[in-house]
């Protein structure tokens, strides 16, 4: 069902790897290097350098997971179901965009991509939806887009890619979350 010696196959299981941890090195970076007393808009400069960064990444492990999903073969048996699939992955993707779209709405351009590393830090934090739903609407969000991915093109390793992007995600949270909360934390000292 899965073809396991597919070269793209470990590229993209690499990339899923690599896409997170690149983005959290660069914050960091950013962060021990843009002192406090930094102008405004060199932090702005540095933020969207790196939203550029972790945007044009993404996109490229996006293409590749599709990529290999389209490479990869079908499951036969959801074939039997394809309409009743189709539309289940069409819902799970349409709610996991607007948890993807609603926070970015939300956060903006310097919440969404890191902006509190670079010293642009928000007032207050976001408790309205989708943050009153979950605690991490984005990344889960992205991880239903991709199990909706998987499910239309009724792949299975579509489904272990899912699973690797969603492992990915919650590996990141475990330096990201309490490196935020530090951050802001230094902000009222």
């Amino acid at each position: 069902m899965i073809h396991f010696n597919d070269p793209l196959l470990h590229y993209t299981c690499f990339t899923i790897v690599l896409c997170p941890v690149i983005w959290n090195i660069l914050a960091r970076l950013c962060y021990k290097f843009i002192p406090k007393n930094t102008p405004i808009y060199i932090r702005y400069i540095a933020c969207y350098l790196l939203t550029i960064w972790i945007f044009s990444f993404s996109s490229y492990r996006d293409y590749l997971i599709r990529k290999t999903i389209q490479n990869q073969p079908k499951l036969i048996l959801f074939e039997d179901y394809y309409y009743l699939i189709e539309f289940i992955a069409i819902v799970i993707f349409i709610i996991g965009q607007i948890f993807v779209f609603s926070s970015f709405y939300k956060l903006g351009i310097t919440g969404t991509f890191l902006g509190d590393y670079c010293g642009i830090l928000m007032d207050t934090p976001v408790t309205t939806f989708p943050f009153n739903v979950l605690n991490n609407p984005m990344y889960i969000g992205s991880t239903l887009s991709f199990l909706a991915l998987a499910l239309y093109y009724s792949s299975p390793v579509g489904i272990l890619l899912t699973i690797e992007v969603y492992i990915a995600y919650r590996i990141a949270l475990l330096f990201e979350e309490p490196y935020t909360k530090w951050i802001y934390e230094q902000k009222n000292k």
